[in-house]
């Protein structure tokens, strides 16, 4: 018996590759993956390499894992590949505490967050 298969949600030449628990807000995130839309993942894992922001390698290793799924589950061009989205999501909130003075708190968020990386294979110019 057993589950029946899922209907793949992406095109044949598109690969996704899905990075969640990101220590760090959505907001923060975003302009990372501003950075890498629509580029070709050469030029993107290149920024990436050379960004001073502390979540830069996250995402490398992310758009990385998504080259690899297009070019060994779907055997999609490496060389042709572009970043064809990258959508950034709001995940959990730790909420924690820090004294303050009267005896009063503060409440403290650590906000974490996923993003969503889609490569597509471009036809040849």
């Amino acid at each position: 018996m057993g589950k029946k298969s899922a209907t793949r949600s992406l095109a044949d030449t598109e690969a996704r590759a899905i990075i969640r628990n990101l220590r760090i807000s959505p907001q923060k995130l975003n302009l990372i993956a501003e950075q890498i839309r629509g580029k070709p993942v050469q030029k993107a894992l290149m920024d990436l390499e050379f960004s001073r922001r502390r979540i830069s390698d996250a995402v490398k290793t992310g758009l990385e894992s998504a080259i690899a799924n297009a070019e060994n589950n779907h055997q999609l061009d490496v060389d042709r590949l572009v970043v064809a989205e990258a959508t950034v999501g709001k995940a959990f909130v730790m909420k924690r505490w820090r004294a303050r003075a009267r005896g009063r708190v503060a409440r403290i968020h650590k906000p974490f967050s996923q993003i969503t990386l889609v490569v597509r294979e471009q036809e040849e110019a």
